[in-house]
């Protein structure tokens, strides 16, 4: 997955991309594990690297990271992945598992219980791709590391 080039003057690390990919099993403490993952890498960013990133940002990357995992370990019959990266101005959140379905946003209906996870992410994320893969499926979420970006 190859990160947008930066605009001019836009947030971007010194050296090279800025990453992490993080295996899901999904033993207990895996979805936990993935937002604390997120929230570290995030962290990470700021102190190592110089990158602002608004605590909105931080908040909504680990509710999206939770809704995507949590629907990667409960509809793919295997292991899923998820990556982290810095992109320009924003963070990319990709979860990849091996349901080759792809996923389809319901519309609102306020007597449903649950399934409203895909919606959250794309009601919170400026873009939300959906990729089928050789194997499976890989869902990337797209939120600007500043408020209003």
């Amino acid at each position: 997955m190859a990160p947008v080039p930066p605009d001019e003057g836009s947030p971007r690390p010194d050296r090279g991309r800025v990453e992490t990919t993080m295996a899901l099993d999904g033993e207990s403490g895996c979805i936990a594990g993935a937002r604390e993952l997120t929230g570290s890498f995030l962290a990470s960013v700021q102190r190592e690297h110089g990158v602002p990133v608004s605590a909105r940002t931080m908040d909504l990357s680990q509710l999206v990271v939770s809704e995507l995992v949590t629907n990667a370990l409960r509809h793919a019959p295997g292991p899923a992945l998820l990556h982290l990266c810095i992109a320009g101005a924003a963070v990319e959140i990709a979860v990849w598992d091996s349901e080759p379905a792809l996923p389809v946003p319901r519309g609102a209906d306020p007597t449903r219980v649950g399934q409203h996870g895909l919606e959250i992410v794309m009601a919170v994320a400026q873009a939300v791709d959906i990729v089928r893969e050789p194997v499976g499926k890989r869902i990337v979420a797209r939120l600007g590391l500043l408020d209003g970006l």
